[in-house]
């Protein structure tokens, strides 16, 4: 525990300082660490260059490289920009995030549903939490996350993660909490980030995204078709570096007749925010490792 401890005041202090720099010297940490992990270490390369190929088979080399280079860039902006919610004014993070069409948010929850909020890691997946400043508090704003293996990092980014005053709700625990918000009478808005390779063993759900065979997770679903939520997407598409356009859409159902029809309406509408601007989806992310049983 002692360990744990130190580890936890090591990284506190160390996101602590970079949070207080300002966004230029951030940008310039950035690009160092790009240089590095992308050309030196050359950290997951040849995952990134795998998916890439997988999913643009069309592309050139050269346009394949482009979207390369940019995916790291803003790969490790990301990472900073994550640092910096530790300290930032609400004034800042609002000019640099706007949200679009939080009505859809709040009216669903104004009319007694609860929200059922999916997201891709695209864009910038942690500044999304900043759009809870606008929501209706009459609903429970929380998140789904995966705990980290490190005890006390994961101690710090759920510190971080929380710095608008959201629930962050474990993975195994969403279903018994969620639902349990439903029991006593309330509401939620959570957001689900369900673009993933599945973390159980069996897979069960597949459908095609980005041109590939897929095994998806349906957990969001499961859950707001058992309590009438509504299903949303939310859509964080930069619009030049450290500023986000945050645009939540209706989702409505695929109707196809086939299982999970708004999991794979919301695939379709991340499918085409990659294709839009494709750099900023996590390439790095071994999405296709596994493959359906034939």
């Amino acid at each position: 525990m002692k360990s744990v401890e130190f580890k936890y005041r090591l990284f506190k202090g160390l996101l602590g300082a970079a949070a207080r720099m300002p966004m230029w010297a951030l940008y310039g940490i950035s690009d160092v660490a790009c240089f590095v992990m992308h050309r030196v270490v050359k950290y997951r390369v040849d995952v990134v260059r795998g998916n890439l190929k997988m999913a643009f088979p069309d592309k050139s080399d050269k346009d394949l490289l482009a979207i390369e280079r940019e995916f790291y860039r803003h790969l490790f902006d990301i990472f900073v920009e994550a640092a910096k919610l530790g300290h930032i004014s609400d004034k800042e993070i609002n000019r640099r995030v706007q949200v679009e069409n939080i009505e859809l948010v709040n009216d669903a929850v104004s009319q007694g549903k609860s929200v059922v909020m999916m997201l891709g890691h695209y864009g910038n997946w942690e500044w999304v939490t900043a759009s809870a400043q606008f929501m209706n508090r009459d609903a429970v704003i929380c998140e789904i996350y995966h705990p980290l293996r490190n005890k006390a990092f994961d101690r710090v980014m759920l510190e971080l993660r929380s710095r608008f005053n959201t629930e962050n709700i474990p993975m195994l625990n969403s279903v018994r909490r969620l639902l349990g918000i439903h029991k006593d009478g309330g509401r939620f808005v959570c957001g689900f980030i369900a673009d993933q390779r599945p973390f159980t063993p069996e897979l069960k759900h597949w459908t095609d995204f980005l041109g590939i065979d897929t095994a998806y997770v349906n957990g969001g679903e499961v859950i707001g078709s058992k309590i009438g939520a509504e299903f949303i997407y939310g859509e964080m598409m930069p619009v030049k570096r450290g500023y986000y356009k945050l645009t939540f859409m209706k989702l409505e159902p695929m109707d196809d007749g086939l299982e999970n029809p708004y999991t794979r309406a919301y695939l379709k509408k991340l499918e085409e925010s990659i294709y839009r601007a494709p750099a900023y989806w996590l390439w790095s992310h071994n999405r296709w490792k596994r493959k359906r049983s034939r």
